[in-house]
């Protein structure tokens, strides 16, 4: 086959680039090593960020892109790429906008709370705010625009010249046979190397212990295919961790619960962090416990808001989630200290009630103090994708150490640099699929206008 737009990787990243592209007018052809297009998506929330959308407009929200730029920026300290920052938060209301429209995803506006470190309400996601539902409209969208996805094909050599030019790509089938696809563009969609254990201990050690929550195609291919041809690589030490990984149960505890004025205890029913700063860098401060885990402690009034989540609808049928009608009952339910509960919890009420700020750094200023009946759930730390990647352009071009650009090759989502600087604490919510969406797009219009320009 000779295909002008080829894109590694059937996620939301390779998705977009493969409609953006399309879009174009470039024949595209996705190859996707699963037999059903998933990916780190469809294990995510599906939440995009995006700032001055027509959903926030309608709820009166004001919003734009350099308050969602500065935000981004802020959490990681400035240790970003500002400029890369700034182009995708200008992008992000087209990204959101164009699936909305163009591609028929049911996007709506989550307004019931405001995420850790955004300044304003600007998560868009679908009815059931999960992953799996967002991949479903977007392979819909692939569908009805006749792009070409190849299913259970396993990429694993990438044809170059010595100008570095991909001329093409070899895949494997189930059954061992090969296949060399000819491309004039190539797309990196592949996502990080979250599951490539040698490469989670060579950049980031310190999340080595915590579970691996992720898709298994996370093997860092990407970088090590941009790296033979010369790519530089940036901030690999930084990933996406999450404090709230339902132990035994593999379900994630959405931070909601939390923001809301909920709070984590170790073993011994004590606090030890300020669970607000992110979920991302409450990983390792859960990992650091007594059994590497924690209990995520909040009450009726947070339950509710949860159940908004489908994931955690999931976690309260699976039995993760222990309830009491009093302080002895969740007690006898979790096996926690009543006598430390109690403390914890009495301080708690007082931080609330006369808006202190505790010795961690935290307020619960406009929070409700907990009341009886109680919630509890037993989590632990999990490494969920990584950010770091190869380097890349405004287009998601893949980038020389010399900053000049690789001819045809582009990257988006976990294959390239993302913008949540150099470590885990970097990270706001969102920040993956508004890089892996928005990347994707742009990419997909850059590789299709490259590949009908050589083609020509």
């Amino acid at each position: 086959m000779d295909i002008e737009v080829a894109i590694i990787g059937a996620g939301a990243c390779g998705l977009c680039a493969g409609l953006a592209a399309s879009q174009e007018g470039a024949e595209v052809l996705i190859v996707e090593r699963d037999s059903t297009p998933l990916g780190t998506t469809a294990m995510s929330t599906g939440l995009i960020p995006a700032a001055g959308t027509s959903f926030q407009k309608s709820a009166g929200i004001e919003d734009d892109a350099a308050q969602f730029s500065n935000d981004i920026c802020a959490k990681t300290g400035f240790r970003n790429d500002e400029s890369i920052t700034m182009a995708l938060a200008r992008e992000s209301a087209v990204t959101i906008e164009w699936l909305a429209e163009a591609q028929k995803v049911p996007l709506s506006l989550v307004d019931s709370f405001v995420y850790p470190g955004h300044s304003a309400m600007r998560m868009h996601g679908s009815p059931n705010r999960t992953g799996a539902e967002l991949m479903g409209s977007l392979c819909n969208a692939a569908e009805r625009a006749g792009v070409q996805i190849l299913t259970s094909a396993t990429v694993t050599h990438l044809f170059a010249d010595e100008d570095q030019r991909v001329h093409g790509i070899r895949c494997e089938r189930p059954d061992g046979s090969l296949e060399d696809l000819a491309c004039a563009s190539l797309i990196l969609a592949c996502c990080g190397f979250a599951g490539n254990a040698e490469m989670v201990h060579r950049y980031i050690p310190e999340i080595g212990k915590g579970e691996f929550f992720g898709h298994a195609g996370n093997k860092g291919d990407a970088v090590v295919w941009g790296q033979a041809l010369g790519a530089e690589t940036a901030d690999m030490s930084a990933y996406q961790g999450h404090g709230g990984l339902a132990k035994g149960y593999g379900i994630p505890i959405l931070w909601p619960a939390i923001i809301e004025g909920g709070f984590q205890v170790n073993l011994s029913g004590n606090r030890f962090s300020n669970e607000t700063r992110g979920y991302s860098e409450q990983a390792v401060d859960v990992l650091g416990q007594e059994d590497a885990v924690a209990w995520t402690f909040f009450d009726e009034l947070r339950h509710k808001l949860m159940l908004e989540f489908d994931d955690y609808r999931d976690a309260v049928s699976a039995g993760a989630i222990r309830t009491g009608q009093s302080l002895e009952e969740i007690c006898a339910q979790t096996g926690l200290p009543i006598v430390a509960l109690g403390k914890t919890i009495s301080e708690v009420t007082y931080l609330a009630e006369s808006h202190s700020t505790d010795n961690f750094g935290r307020s619960f200023k406009g929070k409700k103090a907990l009341r009886a009946p109680y919630y509890a759930v037993k989590v632990t730390g999990a490494l969920f994708h990584t950010q770091g990647g190869l380097e890349v352009d405004k287009t998601g071009r893949v980038l020389r150490p010399d900053g000049s650009a690789l001819p045809n090759l582009y990257a988006g989502g976990g294959a390239a640099r993302g913008i949540s600087g150099p470590d885990a604490s970097g990270y706001l919510a969102g920040n993956g699929l508004l890089t892996a969406t928005t990347f994707g797009r742009l990419s997909g219009i850059a590789a299709a206008k490259s590949a009908l320009e050589t083609s020509s």
